[in-house]
């Protein structure tokens, strides 16, 4: 709950925003922040030549001075942030927060740089903002937890806008009362549904593009004296009560110890190219492969899942078990245990078109089912399990507490690394072509200006 005698809580995140020194930041958020960018910029490499990232570039009306990754049209700021965010979300290879979960990276950094670039800002004013931006997008998914997508919204998508906006005013120095018009402005751009559940189709993937293209459209109004409403978080008519109506908002988990404890601090990086929730049974289903169980032995997967994810992740079950695409093969439980137990990994590879329709597969993910499991801690932790039963009469368990790559067990710098350079790959870079780029976000986050024009093809 929030007292109304307190002041509007955008304006308190806006002091908050409007304060943070990108030069001071604490070291592990800075590394955060870098990686975040170093992430991105790998992702948005492989995805290049996708089919919806070249239906997004052909939706590109601007010419102008601001990059696209991994091309060499270069144009106006809105349309880089779209097309550099639908390229990072696309493959849904983005960064992730235990909790919310949102993916802050793909909305944050893409309107960060574009109006860094845009505005030839250095690389303080850069961090500044991805930090704030980050760092106001997955606190908000703690207000109102699991209630957005109970209402049939995209978190990343609804919360990206009011985020980005605060991280682009934080970037180009708007004031507090600037910034927090910026995110009232946000509310009414805010948008962002999950039918794509249904058969795989695009529309998640530009959530994070369009949610960039909107914070950037609401700070520059807001630094024009465009002015929209305090109140947009806990209003009668706002955020909340629209994108998250069944629960009540908790606003501790926005402003409570903001800008004295950073929760990017645990923003997770994930192994693999699918659903969040889907990593740790990956895991589980890799090291039950390892263990020499063949697929021939298994009888039945039955995994315990939290309630949260069924609706996502699980069901229809017999859809899930036989996705329709490689894009709805990402939000498939059975189809990612199945892939990881057979492939020994679910990365970009695992999730084309023709991979889902594998025999052996479908097979495999038609033998996986669920139970709800009522003391599952999701949303706070993201766990896997699977209990297996072997023709043999056996029954095997595999368990894992946590996902990899997340704040109990953290991707190393390396590993960061060897997944920008990986992807690039995968986008037909050349080495040279991926140090040019890695050298650039380095210099970015050193404070160097905001210069990417290594990033072109």
């Amino acid at each position: 709950m929030h007292d109304a005698k307190q002041k509007p809580v955008a304006l308190q995140v806006g002091a908050f925003a409007a304060a943070v020194s990108g030069a001071a930041l604490p070291a592990a958020t800075r590394d955060v922040c870098r990686n975040l960018m170093i992430d991105v910029a790998g992702l948005c490499v492989a995805a290049r030549q996708t089919d919806y990232v070249q239906a997004t570039l052909a939706s590109v009306l601007s010419d102008g001075g601001v990059t696209a990754i991994g091309h060499k049209r270069r144009m106006n700021a809105y349309d880089a942030a779209f097309v550099n965010g639908t390229a990072a979300h696309g493959e849904d290879f983005d960064d992730t927060f235990e909790g919310g979960p949102v993916h802050a990276g793909a909305v944050i950094v893409p309107a960060v740089l574009a109006i860094a670039e845009h505005r030839g800002l250095d690389g303080h004013a850069v961090m500044k903002g991805v930090a704030v931006g980050v760092e106001i997008m997955c606190r908000m998914s703690l207000v109102t937890p699991q209630a957005m997508h109970k209402a049939c919204f995209h978190p990343t998508a609804v919360i990206g806008g009011l985020a980005a906006s605060a991280a682009v005013g934080a970037a180009i120095g708007l004031n507090a009362n600037a910034i927090a018009r910026a995110m009232g402005t946000a509310g009414s751009l805010a948008s962002g549904i999950i039918e794509y559940l249904a058969d795989g189709s695009w529309t998640k993937r530009m959530h994070a593009g369009a949610a960039a293209q909107a914070g950037i459209r609401a700070a520059l109004l807001a630094e024009a004296d465009f002015f929209g409403p305090l109140t947009v978080l806990e209003g009668h008519h706002g955020f909340y009560r629209a994108f998250g109506p069944s629960k009540t908002p908790d606003f501790s988990h926005l402003l409570d110890g903001l800008g004295q404890r950073w929760v990017t601090d645990t923003v997770a990086f994930k192994p693999y190219a699918c659903g969040t929730m889907t990593q740790p049974y990956v895991d589980c289903a890799i090291e039950l492969a390892r263990d020499g169980v063949r697929a021939d032995d298994i009888v039945t997967i039955v995994c315990e899942v939290g309630e949260g994810t069924v609706h996502r992740l699980w069901e229809p079950l017999a859809l899930k078990q036989n996705p329709p695409n490689g894009y709805a093969g990402k939000f498939s439980t059975p189809y990612c245990i199945a892939v990881g137990f057979l492939d020994g990994d679910a990365g970009l590879g695992q999730f084309t078109d023709a991979r889902t329709q594998d025999a052996q597969a479908r097979a495999l993910a038609g033998k996986v089912s669920f139970v709800i499991d009522p003391a599952n801690p999701y949303p706070n932790q993201f766990t896997g399990h699977l209990r297996v039963a072997l023709k043999d009469g056996r029954v095997i368990e595999k368990r894992r507490a946590n996902m990899r790559g997340g704040a109990h067990d953290p991707l190393s710098q390396a590993d960061i690394v060897a997944k920008f350079r990986a992807n690039a790959r995968f986008g037909g870079w050349s080495e040279t072509q991926t140090k040019a780029l890695e050298d650039a976000i380095t210099a970015i986050a050193n404070g160097g200006r905001a210069d990417l024009s290594a990033a072109g093809a």
